[in-house]
């Protein structure tokens, strides 16, 4: 009896590969180029699963082209590259991995607040670029984060790691998001709710972990830029679309705002030029899950619902559960 057939759409580890090579009969993109829609519905052709990444679209153009798929499973905790509805239609399973990159994922935002606040990599490129003559009383003079009031849009798994790590400086922290959090849970975050516009108004830090959808595209444009602090940084790890990149640019130009760090941005991994100009601004090639185990859990735990999903099971992580029926 023939094997399932499964298409592996990026470089993945070794281990994932013999995972997976143990139930299908797998094809691996091991080079690492990323297939253009027309090449990623020829490679699904005739494969039952896939293995996927934020790049790959899975709409309705390419499952007409794909009559045996079963199952796309997404290696990230975003799914926006996925249409449920179209993917349910034709009993497609998709998943995601939450929950394996929620420390990673914190951990780079702390680093993005610590290097935005303090100016790091804008002292870097100055000291590399050799113009460093000896200490100033107020050469690169940034802001305390210490004491700074944290506001957080997006209070799930990784918002909740950033509140519980902002305990170290000892920071007030605000949170928005549309479903307010169990008292307990508050508590454990150290965190009180607030509506937008005043978290906007009040917080010194405000950092963004909300996923992309139609709803929260352009979440924060410039009227919301405009309420921000003069003296505050926006830090954004979440999804790019999120944010207006050219209202940011101009609030960071204008002085809107004093600052921001990101990881991510519209269009990625094309991103507005404007950027490289600014100063004020820390950038990152969208790495706030990059460790290798986190990255290496993501993927074995997208290859285990990949074989759940193909072997009659319900995969751990299902996104559109419409599509069983």
């Amino acid at each position: 009896m023939s094997r399932p057939k499964v298409q592996v759409t990026r470089e993945v580890f070794d281990e994932v590969l013999d995972y997976l090579g143990q139930h299908f009969e797998v094809t691996a993109n091991q080079d690492d180029r990323p297939f253009t829609p027309e090449e990623l519905a020829q490679a699904l052709t005739d494969k039952h699963g896939a293995l996927t990444v934020l790049t790959d679209r899975i709409d309705a153009a390419l499952l007409s082209h794909c009559p045996q798929l079963k199952a796309v499973c997404n290696i990230a905790v975003g799914y926006n590259n996925f249409d449920l509805k179209a993917m349910s239609a034709r009993a497609v399973l998709g998943t995601n991995t939450p929950g394996v990159l929620d420390a990673a994922t914190a951990d780079f935002t702390w680093a993005l607040i610590l290097a935005t606040a303090r100016r790091l990599t804008e002292a870097e490129a100055w000291l590399r670029a050799g113009e460093w003559q000896g200490w100033k009383l107020k050469q690169f003079l940034g802001m305390d984060v210490q004491g700074a009031t944290l506001g957080i849009i997006g209070m799930g798994r990784i918002g909740q790691a950033v509140a519980k790590r902002a305990r170290g400086f000892d920071m007030p922290v605000l949170y928005y998001n549309r479903t307010r959090l169990a008292p307990a849970l508050e508590r454990e975050c150290n965190a009180r709710h607030a509506s937008l516009d005043e978290l906007l108004a009040q917080s010194d830090i405000v950092t963004l972990h909300t996923p992309y959808s139609a709803d929260s595209h352009h979440l924060l444009g410039a009227a919301q830029l405009a309420k921000m602090k003069p003296s505050a940084i926006l830090i954004h790890a979440a999804r790019g679309g999120v944010v207006d990149d050219a209202a940011l640019i101009a609030a960071l130009q204008n002085g809107t705002i004093a600052a921001a760090g990101l990881d991510v941005f519209e269009s990625e991994p094309k991103f507005n030029p404007e950027f490289l100009k600014l100063r004020n601004v820390v950038l990152a090639p969208h790495i706030a899950s990059a460790t290798t185990n986190t990255r290496r859990n993501m993927a074995m735990l997208a290859a285990k619902n990949l074989v759940a999903a193909l072997t009659g099971e319900r995969p751990p992580n299902l996104l559109n559960p419409d599509a069983l029926k």
